[in-house]
This record gives structure tokens, sequence and C-alpha cells, in this order.
């Protein structure tokens, strides 16, 4: 979830972004560990296919696509974070093959203990990180983010 808002906000730069789709595009694909193993979200395919259908159901509403855009952005972050991209006969599924999905332990989890521990001290530093930058310590600034999904534009530069 961090990454994915950290890189949003880097690369798209964009006030108009609501971070709670972003953030939540960057999670979903954990909804898979329920099986144990990578399913389609932890493919391309299945980020091209939540943006496909982002783009269907929103024609003619602007606003609504650009919130719910966060979404496959969001699981497009995951795929680069979560390592699924190294393991190409998933990331490429059905492209390389029928076989990638469900065939191995999830990418986030297959590693060193060492590794996972560092990865999420990462995203805890990242996320007061973005607690401080953006105060939200500060109620109207959470206030602005939970009912808009926007982060403080005055702390925006």
């Amino acid at each position: 979830m961090a990454a994915a808002v950290l890189t949003v906000l880097f690369v798209f730069d964009s006030p108009a972004i609501d971070y709670r789709f972003v953030a939540f595009g960057g999670v979903l694909p954990l909804a898979e560990a329920l099986t144990g193993r990578p399913l389609v979200l932890h493919t391309l395919v299945g980020s091209v296919g939540l943006m496909a259908i982002v783009m269907a159901v929103t024609v003619g509403r602007r606003v609504r696509r650009r919130r719910l855009l966060g979404v496959p952005i969001g699981t497009f972050v995951f795929l680069v974070a979560s390592g699924a991209w190294t393991r190409s006969e998933l990331f490429w599924w059905p492209v390389r093959g029928l076989d990638g999905i469900a065939a191995a332990p999830l990418p986030e989890f297959d590693r060193p203990p060492i590794l996972l521990a560092s990865f999420e001290l990462a995203g805890i530093a990242a996320l007061v990180w973005l607690i401080r930058r953006f105060e939200l310590v500060r109620p109207e600034h959470r206030e602005e983010l939970r009912r808009s999904g926007r982060l403080p534009r005055t702390h925006l530069a």
C-alpha cells in the first residue's frame, strides 16, 4: 500500500488522484493469499484487465474514471513491488503458458524472513514519512484524505 501511494505520488504528481483507490489497488492482489497461490491479480493481464474494465464502465463519467483508475494503477505497482515480474511464467500468463498461475508460492512471501522483515520496515518508514510530510496527524488533513482521497494540496510540491 505504501509503495503504491509513494510511487503514484512521485510519478504522477497530481493533486487530483484519489489515493484511497491507489492504496486499495496496491493491496488487492493480497486477497489471493487466501488461496496460498498467485492467481490472475499477480499477472500483467490481471492489471490490464482491471484497467480495461474501469475504462469500459466509466465511459462519459470522467470524475469516476479518474478515481477508479487508481485501482489498476495500484495493482501495477504491486506487480513491481511484490516481485511478481521476476517470475516470467506468472507475470506473462497466459502468454508464457497456462500453468504459470497457482503453480508456486506467492512471490511476496517467497523470500528469506530477514528480507521480508526489511520490506515491512521500509513500508512502515514510508507510512511514517507520508504522515509527517502531509501532516496527517492534523484532523483536517486526515478528514480531507478520508473524504476526498486527496492529500493536502498545500503540501504537494
